[in-house]
């Protein structure tokens, strides 16, 4: 019986720890791009700055809140893809609650 409880819990562990898919947008088009994020739920997506050469970068990007982490927020955000400069999609972010209060109470007119 221990085995058996054992074997599932591993499975459930394992299960949970798939790898996540990486891909170019650069290399795709923006509605492809989009339909493989609403497909797989979440991917990481990594291109090239183009404002520094040489630089990556990456990101998590989710299909619906519920790709997010407790405490983090789904936000538009924008990736090159090999027909547009700026694609929307979706990732996760923590709100930035303390900047809104201090531009609430601390704002000098």
């Amino acid at each position: 019986m221990k085995t058996t409880v054992l074997a599932a819990c591993l499975t459930l562990v394992a299960a949970e720890a798939q790898a996540i898919s990486r891909y170019d947008p650069t290399h795709m088009s923006c509605g492809k791009v989009q339909s493989t994020i609403a497909r797989q739920g979440a991917v990481i997506l990594r291109y090239q700055s183009t404002r520094v050469p040489g630089l990556p970068l990456y990101d998590r990007y989710v299909q619906s809140q519920q790709f997010c982490t407790m405490g983090e927020v789904r936000a538009r955000a924008y990736v090159p893809s090999a027909d547009t400069k700026s694609c929307p999609v979706y990732n996760c972010k923590r709100p930035d609650n303390d900047r809104h209060f201090r531009r609430r109470f601390f704002h000098n007119n």
